[in-house]
């Protein structure tokens, strides 16, 4: 249907993936929480800490992000003290891992100033950097102005 997005108008958003995304993961905390994971952080002070927000806003986006799924809560006990928890990426979180990339490459290019990125992604096989790409499922890279927007099973119109 080539004429979909000129017909957006017509579109319910009642169903958007990007805005059912934006629900569970649209504050900065959550993302930053969600970077730490993939970075390894698995305690709750390391992530105070690490992504400078309160304990308080730190418990509530644990809370979220494991009640969403892409944590889990793990016990774990230091020898002689009370069981604790700690926080790993589930499956739906590791596939956070390219949003967080994504966001890293697009930053270190538009907004690090003169000064540069803090952080590169490298190939830890061959230390090349490390891109985000789209790829169609034949595995073919694409250019965004190659990408069509097509209806899904799940569009909603609106008469």
């Amino acid at each position: 249907m080539t004429d979909l997005l000129s017909r957006r108008e017509t579109w319910s958003m009642a169903n958007c993936a990007v805005a059912a995304s934006l629900d569970v993961v649209g504050t900065r905390s959550a993302i930053l929480i969600l970077r730490e994971a993939i970075f390894g952080t698995r305690r709750f002070e390391d992530f105070v800490r690490r992504v400078g927000i309160g304990e308080p806003a730190a418990a509530a986006r644990l809370k979220e992000l494991t009640a969403a799924g892409l944590l889990e809560r793990v016990p774990y006990q230091e020898p002689g003290q009370r069981t604790r928890y700690e926080y790993q990426l589930t499956d739906k979180g590791m596939d956070f891992q390219p949003v967080v990339h994504a966001l890293l490459e697009w930053g270190s290019k538009w907004e690090t100033g003169e000064t540069g990125p803090a952080l590169r992604a490298t190939h830890r096989d061959c230390g090349a950097t490390v891109g985000v790409r789209i790829r169609c499922e034949a595995g073919h890279d694409v250019d965004p102005e190659d990408v069509a927007i097509e209806p899904g099973p799940g569009l909603i119109t609106i008469p």
